[in-house]
């Protein structure tokens, strides 16, 4: 032939074609088909080559490798939606030299691979040695005797090569290489691995086979399986690939070495157990928990003091004592490099930024957040976890809310503290004391992780309405900041800066569209809420913006204006009257001092003097301290009666 010969050029998908060998295949692309009618047309020749990643349809000439084999068009058959299976006889081997596309296909301009000959002794060597090794192949059904009938017949080493490469079960990738080789003793070099490797395969083989055969009765199919396949581990020299990739992670993750130590002998103890074992999954999940558990990573504090106050400036007006805590910690963890965390409890009435406050705390230190409630709270495991060898068995909420935040060193907000209560299933109070215990809690011990879990990087606040129904164990373990409710102008700013601008979003406003003034803000407090927070304040504050979203939608106005004298047309008559105290003295009145939780107050009380024993008579419902303090004021008066000269 010419030395350089132009083919329509054929791309299969996972195959290689070889000379010396009948092939059939299926084509369904139209490029492939047109190459087809084009090659049938003319000569019956095609260039087949293989696709680079068989899995694209869409292909381009650099998608194809550039050796392939010229074959021969010997059957063509119909199958339905428009496929042809084509049989084929492969001619002789070549590489295209160029590429060109052309109505819809590709055209090759190819060149034969010409085999190299030399070192005959070195070929002939090859060539025994491999219909030598074919034979013990042969006989354990890894080639069909067809195969092995065409192989017997070779005589010419090329040939045996071309043969061996269609037969053989190898990736596509080792038949491309096996094509290409353009020297004989190279390609018998690569056939006889590939045999070799065969022939190891088959004897490994054999011999699990034999193992697995003495352990186990032939009947049980499915422990027949795995006790293959732990045969198949065990020759490898390992326990399997799960088992190789546990320990590495267990070992990277950098455990203390008692938890180490624990989880490694759990693996050993769950790569003995068959997997479909319920003991074999409580060990798994056990290791993925200590392995999902942070015990090294930590997040790096906030390097300067001002950026911190800034954050809670931000986010809260007031609260100076939380503030100057807060910075009183940070700069004393930077003097020192390292310090066990305080706990610290907030304390105040409802509404007045408890919750919200820890939050803010955590964004100025850089730190994760996580809340837990303990609202309602009676079991002691959900604090301290169950044992693993219960079914559904976790660990408690305080390892769980560690693995959520993924660092050493988060902030965790235990909520309402002053909630717990106990039962028959233990007293969760008493478990939080080694929790909250800033000397114990380096060695915290989850009763589901079985290790000392160290919480001394962790600063917990705690927060509560009231002290009194606090454990007083578990009080003297915490150090107390109390939030007094706010001032009228404390409340004022609170709705300037953060209610009103946080409502009129919510409700879809804009700043040009509501104003509120001062004493209309002062009304709403007075007249409106009488708490110690601010809750029902931004509901009220709620309720306008509503009102005023509903008068501009109708599209009566363009602004709403909340003044003093417009309060009541939003929110309707006033709910709260302060109490008026006496401007002058009045017979049978006297102006009491009362503290309630929203502030203090002055009480107006009825009171009639008469003759008789000196007795006091207190009537209403009035509480036992209320009594003791009215009793405590007459024993007052009475003792000393002459010095004030009453009768």
């Amino acid at each position: 032939m010419a030395k350089f010969q132009e083919y329509p050029l054929l791309a299969v998908r996972g195959r290689v074609v070889f000379p010396n060998t009948t092939v059939s295949f299926d084509v369904g692309r139209m490029i492939s088909l047109t190459a087809v009618k084009r090659a049938a047309d003319g000569d019956s020749r095609l260039f087949v080559c293989a696709q680079k990643q068989s899995e694209m349809d869409e292909i381009t000439d650099g998608d194809v490798f550039t050796s392939g084999t010229v074959v021969k068009l010997r059957q063509i058959a119909r199958l339905p939606g428009n496929n042809l299976r084509l049989t084929v006889e492969g001619l002789f081997r070549a590489t295209a030299r160029q590429v060109r596309s052309e109505n819809g296909m590709f055209f090759a301009t190819v060149e034969e691979i010409t085999a190299i000959r030399g070192e005959a002794a070195l070929e002939e060597a090859y060539f025994r040695t491999s219909k030598e090794i074919l034979k013990e192949i042969t006989g354990d059904s890894r080639l069909s005797k067809e195969a092995a009938a065409a192989l017997d017949r070779c005589s010419e080493p090329d040939e045996f090569v071309n043969i061996a490469g269609h037969y053989l079960q190898i990736k596509t990738e080792q038949k491309q290489e096996l094509l290409e080789c353009p020297r004989t003793v190279d390609r018998l070099k690569k056939v006889d691995k590939i045999l070799n490797d065969e022939l190891e395969i088959m004897r490994l083989e054999r011999k699990i086979n034999a193992v697995v055969r003495q352990n186990i009765d032939k009947n049980q199919k499915e422990y027949y399986l795995r006790e293959q396949l732990k045969a198949i581990h065990s020759e490898l020299g390992d326990d399997g690939e799960e088992r190789d990739e546990l320990e590495e992670k267990i070992k990277a993750k950098g455990m203390p070495e008692e938890a180490e130590q624990k989880c490694l002998k759990e693996l050993s103890r769950m790569s003995r157990m068959q997997t479909s074992s319920p003991d074999y999954n409580v060990l798994r999940v056990y290791l993925d928990w200590m392995l999902d558990i942070p015990w090294h990573e930590k997040t790096e504090d906030t390097e300067l003091l001002s950026d911190a106050v800034k954050v809670l400036e931000e986010d809260h007006y007031g609260l100076e004592k939380i503030k100057e805590r807060i910075t009183e910690y940070l700069a004393v963890l930077k003097r020192t490099g390292g310090m066990n965390a305080p706990i610290l409890c907030f304390v105040g009435p409802p509404g007045v930024g408890k919750t919200s406050i820890a939050s803010s705390v955590a964004r100025s230190l850089g730190r994760k957040f996580v809340r837990m409630s303990l609202g309602g709270v009676k079991d002691e495991s959900e604090i301290r976890g169950h044992r693993k060898t219960y079914v559904g068995a976790m660990p408690g909420r305080i390892i769980s809310g560690m693995k959520k935040a993924g660092s050493v060193n988060p902030l965790f907000l235990l909520d309402e503290i002053d909630k717990i209560s106990s039962d028959m299933r233990g007293d969760p109070a008493s478990a939080l004391l080694e929790v909250l215990d800033p000397a114990q809690n380096s060695t915290f011990l989850d009763r589901y992780i079985e290790v000392p879990y160290d919480l001394s990087k962790v600063l917990f606040i705690t927060t509560a309405n009231s002290l009194d129904t606090i454990p007083a164990p578990l009080l003297d373990r915490m150090e107390i900041i109390s939030l007094s409710g706010y001032t009228r102008e404390e409340k004022r700013e609170i709705a300037k800066r953060y209610l009103i601008p946080k409502k009129r979003e919510a409700n879809g406003l804009k700043t040009s569209e509501i104003s509120f003034s001062d004493k209309a803000i002062d009304l709403i407090i007075d007249g409106y809420t009488m708490e110690a927070g601010v809750r029902n304040l931004e509901r009220t504050v709620d309720a306008v913006c509503r009102k005023a979203a509903v008068r501009l939608s109708e599209g009566n106005v363009k602004k709403v204006s909340v003044s003093e004298r417009s309060v009541a047309e939003f929110l309707g008559a006033r709910r709260f009257e302060k109490d008026g105290s006496l401007k002058k003295d009045e017979v049978g009145a006297a102006t009491g001092l009362a503290w309630t939780s929203v502030g203090g107050t002055t009480l107006t009380i009825e009171v009639s003097a008469m003759s008789g024993k000196g007795d006091i008579l207190l009537t209403g419902k009035l509480g036992d301290v209320m009594k003791e303090s009215a009793r405590a004021a007459i024993s007052y008066i009475r003792s000393n009666s002459e010095t004030y000269g009453i009768d």
